[in-house]
């Protein structure tokens, strides 16, 4: 058993600049234990499994890819299985999604819970974020906040919860606003609605 400490694994594909960052950011200041954090993007599974065998927990922090867990996670639960630690963290989960319904993550969290499984690992606490980035900020900030320090605080004592939390807001409106939201984006990037409704990527479709 390593001491007690979160070590926190950011899955997001986009590591650097993502949204995963930013929720661990958060936890990291309403945790009581000490914490460290590590991007699977470009990480050797060598080093993670190090660092693995000093911790008490692990904290995965990754955003929902086509209804499942991102790359960078897939790859490292392989290494992980294909080399196990001697220590057994207890694994609590973030996860966020792009959906108003944060229960669209669930079977992205039953892929973790699996793999704990198979591993031999407890399974800490879960939360679910929906509504997508805009929960990062005002004036729903405060929502992400309150759920992302009642995570910290299960996690810092042990006693595990599984949190959900999404923006206050109507389907219709969300649906409005959202669509409104990657229309600008697309506009700023130089796409236009018609081609981010294709299957084309940067002029190709995919094979």
């Amino acid at each position: 058993m390593g001491v007690k400490k979160v070590l926190i694994l950011n899955g997001s594909p986009r590591a650097p600049r993502s949204n995963s960052r930013r929720y661990a950011a958060l936890f990291t200041q309403f945790c009581g234990l000490e914490t460290e954090s590590m991007d699977l993007l470009r990480a050797d599974p060598k080093a993670v499994a190090e660092r693995l065998e000093a911790v008490s927990d692990v904290l995965l922090v990754f955003p929902l890819y086509a209804d499942a867990i991102p790359v960078p996670v897939l790859r490292t639960f392989k290494a992980m299985e294909e080399a196990p630690s001697k220590n057994r963290p207890t694994l609590s989960v973030l996860v966020n999604c792009g959906f108003l319904e944060p229960e669209q993550s669930d079977v992205a969290v039953a892929m973790v819970e699996l793999f704990c499984k198979r591993m031999g690992w407890p399974v800490g606490s879960v939360l679910e974020i929906g509504s997508g980035e805009a929960i990062l900020d005002q004036p729903f900030r405060v929502f992400a906040r309150w759920k992302i320090r009642t995570l910290a605080r299960a996690v810092t004592a042990g006693r595990h919860r599984r949190l959900k939390v999404t923006m206050p807001i109507s389907k219709k409106f969300f649906l409005k606003a959202s669509t409104k939201y990657w229309t600008d984006y697309g506009a700023r990037n130089g796409v236009t609605p018609e081609q981010m409704a294709t299957m084309e990527i940067e002029g190709q479709r995919p094979s």
